[in-house]
């Protein structure tokens, strides 16, 4: 029985990411590298608008932020096994610095495809420029990720702002409440 587990496991996990790739901008071949690029930002600045709207405290959080980095769309599948795809950007100040993309893998009881938004706020210069640096980087592993609480009074926790790196998880019905972005890897993004 375990054999033939392991022997699924790959073919669940190609498919997987065959749907996860499938719905990703890159696909689009009629789309050129500038089209991408813009679709890529207006999802940023809706994703940001939606996050100020319905995250108390979090714009305040922003402006103390050395870069953000934004990814409207994470999409998640799977079947035994997941795996996540999100394209993105990040930004210093107003300045757009580059576009990355995000994947991950899970394994456990898992059935079925949704969708998210993943902002990271880079709060100290050492976790930003440590970003940069690398050729790929993991949360968790690279860096310590904090997703950010909600105080009792409903704003962001004020330790959040002792954090090298805040990460909020939105879907359409505002802030999740039990998200986690440990082992997500994060790279450029090659047009």
């Amino acid at each position: 029985m375990l054999r033939r587990k392991l022997m699924l496991a790959p073919a669940v996990l190609a498919v997987s990411l065959g749907l996860l790739s499938a719905c990703s901008t890159n696909q689009t071949a009629k789309e050129t590298p500038a089209q991408q690029k813009a679709a890529i930002d207006q999802g940023y600045d809706a994703t940001l608008a939606t996050l100020y709207k319905s995250v108390k405290g979090s714009q305040e959080l922003a402006g103390k932020a050395r870069a953000i980095l934004v990814f409207p769309k994470v999409y998640a599948a799977g079947l035994g096994v997941g795996g996540e795809y999100g394209e993105g950007a990040l930004r210093a100040g107003s300045h757009t610095v580059d576009y990355y993309k995000t994947t991950s893998l899970s394994f456990g009881f898992q059935a079925g495809a949704q969708s998210k938004a993943l902002v990271l706020m880079f709060m100290t210069q050492k976790s930003y420029d440590d970003f940069r640096k690398s050729q790929g980087w993991t949360a968790g592993a690279d860096a310590s990720v904090a997703l950010v609480k909600m105080g009792a009074n409903g704003v962001v926790d004020t330790n959040s702002y002792d954090n090298a790196v805040n990460a909020f998880a939105l879907t359409n019905g505002g802030l999740m409440a039990a998200a986690t972005i440990e082992g997500s890897k994060i790279s450029k993004l090659d047009f």
